[in-house]
């Protein structure tokens, strides 16, 4: 469903620089944002701080929305305006992880992806924690506490937007659905093009660190990037 001529116009202002527009979207999306602030209360976050991250969220949805995108301006906007919250949660606020977590949900990360091209399906929780000797309750702790291996919100090196930022995914969807429906649509991908997604998004890499890795240029990188991003968006929004 498109959006309303009159929004996307305000839209196209608001990208050209006028802040009556964008002052106007804001204001009209303001029931989005607190819809999507309601998520996040209870926290040793104030409302108030919420609701101006939320808005902070909704402006970057604003300056980076692709009007040629069929899908609606709020279905865009959701993803970004929870993403600005979920950050500030992660790196300023209530939810610390240390690197030592870090370091050993990447180690669990890496087995797990290894263990799917092996076998063909995910390791369950109990072989990941035999693989390591670790308990299973640890192993649950380590995964949920750094968002492995299923995190839409983890930053890309190159110009600090979430998968989440990217793909604009659908919003009547909750967080664990929405998961599972994102790791659905990688599973889905060619070897390759899921290899790029996983080190680029999941493994914090850059495009030329990948474009080493795979043995091509970092232009083609960038090119099978936002190819493969198109696929993962058409295949959320088909469902």
């Amino acid at each position: 469903m498109s959006e309303t001529d009159d929004i996307r116009n305000k839209i196209k202002r608001a990208q050209e620089g006028d802040k009556t527009a964008k002052e106007e979207l804001v204001t009209e999306n303001m029931p989005l944002i607190k819809s999507v602030v309601r998520r996040y209360r209870g926290g040793k976050i104030e409302y108030e701080d919420l609701l101006q991250l939320g808005t902070l969220g909704l402006v970057k949805a604003i300056n980076n929305f692709d009007l040629g995108y069929d899908v609606r301006f709020s279905t865009y906007a959701v993803p970004m305006i929870a993403g600005e919250i979920k950050r500030f949660i992660r790196d300023d606020g209530a939810i610390k992880v240390s690197r030592s977590v870090k370091a050993r949900a990447m180690e669990l990360n890496k087995f797990a992806e290894e263990f799917m091209n092996s076998n063909q399906r995910s390791p369950t929780v109990k072989e990941i924690a035999d693989r390591f000797g670790m308990e299973i309750s640890d192993v649950t702790f380590v995964m949920d506490s750094t968002r492995y291996p299923v995190s839409m919100d983890q930053e890309a090196d190159d110009d600090s937007l979430s998968l989440a930022d990217k793909i604009a995914v659908p919003t009547d969807m909750n967080d664990v659905l929405d998961k599972m429906i994102l790791k659905d649509a990688i599973m889905k991908l060619k070897e390759r093009d899921r290899k790029i997604i996983i080190l680029r998004y999941f493994r914090d890499k850059t495009q030329s660190e990948v474009a080493e890795e795979l043995g091509v240029s970092q232009v083609q990188i960038s090119r099978l990037e936002n190819k493969i991003l198109n696929i993962i968006r058409n295949e959320l929004i088909e469902k």
